[in-house]
């Protein structure tokens, strides 16, 4: 049975993201390394790209402020009922969600208004050659959002506004986004790679 838009939703509290919380592996997790946490060091983030708040949920959960952009209405709404989810949970998820803020606006516009030491980009990723391997609910996600033909142009403006560095979220074995400078560093999950951009 196919699914609609509609059947989207931004859960904080069960499935994947309640598991992950409860057994992720804190911060030796590959997207808390990538964005630099470190003993007596917690980094403000923006989350540019902000989707279902995922990644930025599990930043907060090890202690982060998080600002979350996300400029498509539909998700923002569902993201914004999310949160109000989860924050009336439990004092837990209270206390983490009070650590993460919700924008809606083009990070391209916002980013030079904020003063974040990271910044963290996830855009929609080229298609894989075998669609069936991309999951249901990523491909809701695209049908709402659409591509992001600007991610470079964002990034760009993301290595302008980060006072500490850019993350970039790509898939494991895509091709580098075109046009931009060679990461500093990478670090590497199952399926996903971050590209760290270290400002100097």
């Amino acid at each position: 049975m196919s699914k609609s838009p509609d059947d989207l939703v931004c859960d904080f509290v069960g499935g994947a993201v309640g598991h992950r919380l409860k057994y992720g592996g804190g911060r030796r997790q590959a997207l808390p390394k990538a964005i630099g946490f470190k003993s007596g060091h917690i980094p403000s983030v923006v989350d540019a790209t902000a989707g279902l708040g995922r990644d930025a949920f599990l930043l907060a959960s090890l202690g982060a402020q998080v600002t979350l952009i996300e400029r498509n209405p539909h998700m923002h709404r569902l993201l914004h009922e999310g949160l109000n989810r989860a924050m009336h949970e439990n004092e837990q998820y209270a206390e983490i969600i009070r650590r993460m803020t919700l924008l809606h606006g083009d990070a391209r516009d916002l980013l030079p208004t904020l003063n974040p030491d990271v910044v963290l980009i996830d855009p929609m990723h080229p298609p894989r050659q075998k669609s069936a391997l991309v999951k249901k609910e990523m491909r809701l996600i695209r049908d709402i959002v659409g591509t992001d033909p600007d991610a470079r142009e964002l990034l760009e403006i993301a290595l302008a506004c980060a006072r500490s560095r850019v993350v970039l979220k790509w898939p494991m074995r895509a091709e580098p986004m075109d046009g931009i400078i060679i990461p500093s560093h990478q670090i590497t999950g199952k399926s996903t790679r971050y590209d760290v951009f270290i400002r100097t």
